[in-house]
């Protein structure tokens, strides 16, 4: 698989089985509860492309993979330089 460039990450916490975003990409919203099954975040895991619509303004982004911290898309969610 192609390297994805880390301006196309965005980090989540999961708590238990609810999956939150700090801060959304798309309309700044703090402490975003996602409606992201934990069965989703597993295929997403496995680098299947997960939809993941931001409940606080309908952004949409496409989870090529996620890892433990970030959620890797397939397009670009945060400035260049925004490390």
């Amino acid at each position: 698989m192609e390297l994805i460039p880390f301006e196309n990450s965005w980090p989540y916490e999961k708590v238990g089985t609810d999956i939150y975003i700090e801060e959304c990409p798309f309309c700044g919203e703090h402490n975003v509860l996602t409606y992201l099954k934990p069965a989703q975040l597993k295929r997403a895991e496995e680098e299947i492309k997960t939809a993941l619509v931001m409940p606080c303004c309908n952004g949409k982004m496409v989870i090529v993979k996620a890892d433990g911290d970030y959620f890797w898309t397939t397009k670009q969610l945060r400035k260049r330089g925004d490390h």
